[in-house]
Parts: C-alpha cells; structure tokens; sequence
C-alpha cells in the first residue's frame, strides 16, 4: 500500500510540471495588437499643430523626410517655423539659424499657407527662402476631386 502511496504522488508531480510547461500566447498577442493600433494611429496624426485652411489641389502628394521644415502662414499673415511663432521681419535671421546638418546641405522646405491669403505675403515669403538659398520648396495643399 506504501507503494501506491508514492508513485501517485509521482505522478500528480509530474501532472503539475506538464502544465506549467506551456504558455499561453494569447495575452501577449492582445498587448501586441493593441499596440500595433496605438502606433497606427500616432503616426498618423499630423506633425503640425499651426491650425490651417489649406487650398485645394489635384496634385500627387509628396513623400515626407526627416529632414524637412515645416513653414506656416496663418489668415492673420504670422509665420511659424515648426510650431513656433517668428517675430515680424525676423524672417531672415529664423532661417539663417535653422539647422543645416553635418553635411552643409539645405533641408526641404515645406510651406504651408492659409486659403484666405493674399498671393503677395506667400510670394515674398518664397522670396526670403530664396535669399536664404532654400530652392527645394514644397507646397501643401488639401486634396480636391473636382478640377478647377
């Protein structure tokens, strides 16, 4: 009867050393997949916060670097570089200052201009870049469906 004893304690041991060996994949699958969707929808959200009217156009959209800045013009004229305010007619020292990388070479300019916006202020701003020696301009506009 001793004997008995002791080989079932055997094998509720080896009963309980079976189940710890698995694991369970489930949880850790539901933490990636909400992770994934937090990701998604992060980058998704729009690197400018210079709250905008933008025109609509046709045209193909632009791949986005790294190493580009962003330039806004709101309704009221002010323009911002990244999200930060420059002062009237500081212009040209802001993009003096603005950081040229290790290789001297000009980032890629991305202007952003409001809808209600006289074509003279957009001008003599694409004027200041060129005088900085920015050449490399993009534009951004909402999409549109309809041609004009």
């Amino acid at each position: 009867m001793a004997m008995n004893l002791s080989s079932s304690s055997r094998r509720s041991r080896r009963a309980r050393r079976a189940a710890m060996a698995e694991i369970n994949v489930t949880p850790l699958v539901d933490v990636m997949l909400v992770l994934l969707i937090i990701f998604m929808v992060t980058v998704t959200l729009p690197a400018v916060g210079v709250p905008l009217e933008l025109p609509e156009s046709r045209a193909n959209a632009v791949e986005e670097t790294p190493d580009q800045v962003t330039i806004s013009i709101d309704a009221q004229g002010r323009i911002y570089i990244e999200n930060e305010a420059i002062a009237a007619g500081a212009l040209p020292d802001a993009l003096a200052a603005l950081d040229r990388g290790g290789t001297g070479e000009l980032p890629t300019i991305v202007l952003r201009g409001d809808r209600s916006l006289d074509y003279g202020r957009v001008m003599a701003v694409m004027g200041e870049l060129g005088r900085a020696g920015f050449t490399s301009i993009s534009l951004v506009t909402d999409g549109s469906v309809t041609p004009p």
